[in-house]
């Protein structure tokens, strides 16, 4: 049997070739049970540009629970404001192997109100 992670990063390998060979900016996230983090990667994938996480001592204090779609709306806010911010308008949304549904998808989509194109 094949262990949950490991089958997650294999289906985020092909993605991550695929982002690589278009040279595109990209915006990875990451889920935990308790937190989500975004971070928006230059088309090397050698740079982080900018980031974002329910980690954030700012975020924490408004709200206490980071597992859960509120605070993934949130954190798509904060890292579409601060790519901006670095000068990225477009980028490619790399979902890391995970599903396109719940904490993601509401990450994604406020990004995507807040500005960033993808």
């Amino acid at each position: 049997m094949v262990e949950k992670n490991t089958a997650r990063l294999r289906r985020a390998r092909s993605t991550r070739a695929k982002i690589a060979e278009l040279k595109a900016v990209r915006l990875t996230v990451y889920r935990s049970n308790g937190h989500i983090y975004a971070q928006v990667i230059d088309a090397t994938g050698s740079k982080v540009l900018a980031s974002a996480s329910t980690a954030e001592k700012e975020v924490r204090a408004a709200m206490p629970n980071g597992g859960n779609v509120a605070a993934a709306v949130a954190i798509g806010k904060r890292i579409a404001e601060r790519a901006k911010k670095a000068g990225v308008e477009k980028v490619a949304f790399d979902r890391a192997g995970y599903q396109y549904h719940g904490r993601v998808k509401a990450l994604a989509e406020a990004a995507r109100e807040a500005g960033l194109k993808f």
